[in-house]
């Protein structure tokens, strides 16, 4: 369990295949420092669990669905990660309840600088789209941050879905069809800390909704299903 509130910025130093997945290596000293086999340490929203660790690096291994469906997938030696080691019992929750299973992907579309702040606009995959609300709470990239505008309720289609895994879940493999969009207010420090700092229109990013939504919609699909039965048939 995490809270989306990044601790440090890493770096992806070697990509090894691994049967059908990769092992990460990645440089993160803060993390790295007391890390302990069998950990989990989420990267760039993604929860993932240490195989091995050094004094400042941490292996990982990820598997084929992750790569498919998280931004991982599009990693290179050198890309830049957001680093948050998972949240001890008793801690203050900073951001919001972050598993660090990602729901899918979105596409920056739109960067608008401010004097203050920056502005993301992101794609939201259209079966995402209804678990986001403005001022809701959403994780991109693995950071916490508020929803502060929504594209209206409009448009159709879903993406897929399925269900989640330790290391990273699955959803989504794009990027959305571009009719559902979240808008996401970037502070300096979450500028300064943290990879969202250095997007770009293009980039594509792991998105992970809240998971009290997820449920939420979960529990009206099983209502809708028990109303459209047949009678006598079983509930």
């Amino acid at each position: 369990m995490f809270t989306g509130i990044i601790e440090e910025m890493g770096e992806i130093v070697s990509i090894a295949p691994a049967g059908d997945g990769w092992r990460l290596t990645v440089r993160a000293p803060r993390a790295a420092a007391d890390a302990v086999h069998g950990e989990s340490i989420a990267v760039s929203g993604v929860c993932l669990t240490v195989v091995g660790s050094t004094a400042d690096t941490f292996d990982a291994d990820v598997m084929k669905q992750t790569l498919d469906v998280s931004a991982l997938g599009g990693a290179t030696v050198g890309t830049r990660v957001n680093i948050e080691k998972a949240m001890p019992v008793g801690a203050r929750l900073g951001g919001h309840i972050v598993q660090g299973h990602v729901d899918g992907t979105g596409v920056v579309l739109e960067v608008r600088p401010g004097a203050q702040w920056s502005v993301l606009r992101v794609s939201l995959p259209d079966d995402l789209a209804p678990l986001v609300v403005d001022k809701g709470s959403i994780s991109v990239d693995g950071t916490s941050l508020t929803v502060s505008a929504v594209s209206p309720s409009t448009g159709s289609g879903t993406q897929g879905g399925g269900s989640g895994t330790q290391d990273g879940g699955s959803g989504t493999q794009g990027g959305g069809s571009g009719a559902h969009w979240i808008e996401v207010s970037l502070i300096p420090e979450t500028l300064a800390a943290t990879t969202l700092g250095s997007r770009a229109v293009g980039d594509r990013v792991n998105l992970e909704t809240d998971i009290l939504a997820r449920h939420v919609e979960r529990l009206l699909a099983f209502r809708s299903s028990d109303t459209a039965a047949p009678e006598g048939g079983s509930r």
